[in-house]
């Protein structure tokens, strides 16, 4: 049981009397809900005070819990607001800097501007950028007690462990990565081991130091690590999000490692979702799992998913929306609620108009990447000439060359009714991902759209 902290003028004394030797000093003028976090991290310091806390796999550095935490009290920030960036230790104590001095944060991805926005209301400490993924990207604000409560739910929901610490492989700037990696991190005492890059042999030697591991990643980096062979063997838990994961490679995986991957469901606005804790693959791709634990789900009046928990974020910046407000998360996400479980069945923007009759994407890409031939696969929609309905547009990475239009077309007529399999396809040799691990949609129909298919493959 922790024992009650008492600050003193330069120390940690706790309620038996004994001074611990952290340093922790005055703090003037934090806001309440940056002390919410920084006490928090405080008490996690102190408890774990010799264990190691963070090991940067590509300088073999590391550092305790006390020596993080003294680093961390060193670190000044320079401005109103934080914007902590990178993959290395440098990221955690400039947010650590932020928390202490009552600072709004806002993680970056490597290379991305600060965004120019007045700082968030009040009692808000976080600020999100969201991935983009249906074409628009915004700030997401975050007081402190939803930023905890989201922790809270994914270390209890994913039981991450002490002795499995996570190897930091995803951006520490993306909700995933930071709810996943820092928060456990400074709010749990889950230590991290951050790899300098996602290559495979960069992979394993990272996690060679290690008995046992918890490693989050998406599903193209487990694709990689796979065909490659690099899965750690000292993997207890695998976690994917970001995109869907394919019942293919679920399955593979399962096989070849004796490894589980499970899904998870999350979303910058509101931390996780759902959450696949089951020891055996999946049967059905739209599975994502039971609700993480304090979270509520609901259908609106579209079938689409809504949230309501306490790790609910406050607002979108600068603009509000109705869409996010109140504790309620109106997402985009069809889905269907059976048994306690979550499916999703596409987005609502993505679906498709053919010839009236609404066609979620998701339902041909699941029919075809059941084909052995087929790697990846994506649908889209685009306009048909003249004043037709919009009609089905597919890209189809296949993984032997001599699978053929004709070939695949015949496989889904097999399976799916007639309108809902593509007129026109093209074959890439991969279906590229964004630096999240998503496939943005609206950016492949725009390159589509542009450029026309090569000779031979198209077809009206």
């Amino acid at each position: 049981m922790t024992r009650p902290v008492k600050k003193t003028a330069g120390k940690i004394q706790t309620g038996d009397g004994n001074r611990e030797e952290i340093a922790c000093g005055g703090i003037p003028g934090r806001a309440a809900g940056a002390t919410l976090l920084y006490e928090r991290w405080r008490e996690v310091a102190r408890a774990r005070r010799g264990q190691i806390a963070l090991r940067e796999a590509g300088s073999g550095q590391a550092c305790t819990f006390a020596q993080l935490f003294s680093d961390g009290e060193r670190h000044g920030a320079q401005n109103e607001r934080v914007f902590p960036q990178g993959h290395s230790a440098e990221f955690i104590l400039d947010l650590l800097s932020a928390w202490r001095e009552g600072r709004v944060a806002c993680p970056l991805e490597p290379g991305q501007a600060p965004p120019r926005v007045s700082p968030p209301p009040e009692p808000c400490v976080h600020l999100k950028c969201t991935s983009a993924t249906t074409g628009t990207g915004r700030l997401v604000a975050l007081t402190a007690a939803q930023l905890a409560a989201d922790a809270d739910n994914i270390v209890a929901t994913m039981g991450l462990r002490a002795d499995w610490p996570n190897l930091g492989v995803v951006s520490l700037a993306h909700s995933y990565g930071f709810s996943n990696l820092i928060l456990p991190l400074l709010l749990h005492g889950i230590p991290l081991v951050l790899a300098p890059s996602p290559l495979p042999e960069i992979v394993r030697r990272a996690a060679a130091g290690e008995r046992s591991l918890t490693v989050a990643a998406v599903p193209a980096l487990w694709r990689a690590w796979h065909e490659a062979g690099a899965i750690p063997e000292n993997v207890r838990l695998a976690i994917s999000a970001g995109a869907p994961l394919p019942l293919k490679l679920e399955t593979e995986i399962y096989k070849a490692n004796g490894l589980k991957i499970h899904n998870f469901l999350g979303a910058s606005e509101c931390g996780g979702i759902a959450y696949d804790a089951t020891d055996a693959p999946r049967t059905d791709a739209a599975l994502a799992g039971p609700p993480l634990q304090n979270v509520r789900l609901a259908l609106d009046e579209n079938g689409c998913l809504v949230v309501r928990s306490r790790a609910v974020a406050e607002t979108y910046w600068p603009e509000r929306s109705p869409l996010l407000d109140g504790g309620v998360f109106q997402t985009n996400d069809l889905a269907e609620l059976k048994a306690g479980r979550v499916f999703l069945r596409g987005r609502l923007s993505d679906q498709i108009n053919v010839a009236g009759r609404k066609l979620p994407p998701e339902t041909v890409e699941r029919a075809l990447l059941a084909h052995p031939r087929v790697r990846e696969c994506l649908v889209l929609g685009a306009p048909g000439p003249g004043a037709l309905a919009d009609r089905t547009e597919i890209i189809v990475a296949v993984v032997a060359s001599d699978a053929r239009e004709s070939e695949l077309r015949q496989f889904l007529l097999e399976r799916l009714p007639a309108w809902q399999v593509p007129r026109e396809w093209r074959f890439v040799e991969s279906i590229a991902v964004n630096a999240r691990g998503k496939m943005p949609r609206h950016e492949w129909r725009r390159t589509l759209t542009s450029t026309p298919g090569p000779d031979g493959i198209s077809c009206g």
